[in-house]
């Protein structure tokens, strides 16, 4: 029986969980597929990382660019019911959860074979992840809300990603990736159950005037989309960088590989924890301040860790456990935001799902990014995994922190700015 949704003061905590559900299981993706693959092709499969960094940033360049036809058809489905949107999202898990189980089965004897496996399981993965994604956002979008209750839909679905990343940090290592891709099958099954529970909502769409062509609309003819998508890609290179090169900064500069699931469990339980923190801020602050003292800690959380180095793993946890307190502000504050960006043009509950499909392109072109020139920066200055020449590991702790740091600090600059263009994202209610 579906649930009718009305925005309140409050989220009713069945509604917010039947609606985050289906996040869960779609970060058993997102965890292995940015962190583990480039470590599992560059050192159990043997990929040379110039070779495998250019085949990240192709295919998942590929795949963003695609988001956005992804995003319309969206809203097409949308416009035909909640049946037709379900449908697809079903279609999307199934193909999902194959892709996913053959990435890790790459062919042997053929580094060209390998790369071409690679790339046609990843773009088909990451575009069925793309695809149930953005109907699962814009199921939560079309709500609409204050600010306070935009972060609370957020926290939720964030919440239960965080859940999800904290059992993908530690499965396929305990477990291997075969039994984490049965469990993902399972998972996804289950979160589509729990979302067709929840009735679509449209919030004040009855006092939106009539406008046929306001969904039609390039999302880039907005200017607070505009502002808030260069603070989302800074802010998004400065995170994806560290996600891709920590399995190498902490098996070759920490040189503590056992201690990686830790290190994991640290990080996004911290995140998971400090999720009610930053709605309270928003209610205190409002969305944007809220989100500029999330980049402020990271960077505080972050700075000194290029100094760090073997045996320091301890010192490492703290810093991991700090900053991740610090990405409660990522995951929930930017979609809340993109939410009242979405509604205040006038396209809630007609037109998410072309915001949402170049929000998730800008969201894989930030990871793209970060493989695709990371990796080869690594190799150029002369690290190797496994390596233990200084000069190369300093070279890899630099980029896998320093650089970060200062694309945190040009985020909030950008965002400092983009306040001051968009008075309401400082507003709490």
């Amino acid at each position: 029986m579906a649930t009718a949704v009305h925005v309140s003061p409050q989220l009713p905590w069945r509604t917010g969980l039947a609606y985050g559900a289906l996040a869960a299981p779609l970060a058993f993706v997102s965890l292995p597929l940015y962190v583990n693959l480039p470590h599992h092709y560059a050192s159990v499969a043997g990929a040379p990382l110039a070779a495998l960094g250019g085949v990240l940033l192709a295919t998942r360049a590929l795949d963003a660019l695609i988001d956005p036809a992804l995003g319309r058809l969206a809203d097409r489905l949308f416009a035909r019911g909640q049946a037709h949107a379900l449908w697809a999202a079903l279609l999307g898990c199934v193909l999902l959860a194959l892709g996913f189980a053959a990435l890790w089965h790459p062919p042997t004897g053929s580094e060209t074979a390998m790369l071409v496996w690679l790339a046609g399981a990843l773009l088909l993965t990451t575009l069925a992840y793309s695809a149930v994604c953005i109907l699962h956002q814009a199921w939560g979008t079309r709500w609409g809300g204050a600010p306070a209750w935009r972060a609370r839909v957020t926290a939720w679905r964030e919440g239960a990603t965080l859940i999800g990343v904290l059992l993908a940090s530690a499965l396929p290592l305990w477990l291997g990736f075969d039994a984490t891709s049965v469990l993902l099958a399972l998972g996804l099954m289950l979160g589509l159950w729990s979302l067709q529970r929840v009735k679509l909502g449209v919030a004040c769409a009855a006092a939106l005037p009539p406008s046929a062509d306001l969904p039609q609309r390039s999302p880039w003819a907005n200017a607070g989309f505009r502002w808030l998508m260069l603070v989302f890609m800074l802010n998004g290179v400065a995170s994806a960088i560290p996600a891709t090169l920590l399995p190498f900064f902490v098996a070759d500069r920490l040189q503590a590989p056992q201690w990686q699931p830790l290190f994991l469990l640290g990080y996004f339980g911290a995140a998971a924890l400090g999720l009610p923190l930053w709605v309270r801020a928003v209610a205190r602050w409002g969305l944007a301040p809220s989100w500029r003292a999330g980049m402020g800690l990271s960077v505080l959380a972050f700075v000194g860790t290029p100094w760090l180095g073997a045996g320091d793993g301890a010192l490492f946890a703290l810093i991991c456990v700090a900053s991740g307190l610090a990405l409660g502000a990522d995951l929930a504050l930017p979609a809340a935001l993109l939410t009242g960006v979405i509604h205040q043009a006038g396209a809630g509950g007609r037109g998410e799902g072309r915001y949402l499909g170049w929000w998730t392109c800008a969201t894989k072109l930030n990871l793209a990014l970060a493989a695709g020139l990371a990796l080869p920066l690594l190799s150029w200055a002369g690290y190797r995994s496994g390596s233990t020449d200084a000069a190369a590991l300093q070279a890899l702790a630099w980029l896998y922190a320093g650089l970060p740091c200062l694309l945190k600090l040009g985020a909030a600059l950008a965002l400092w700015i983009a306040e001051r263009h968009n008075p309401t994202w400082r507003h709490t209610t």
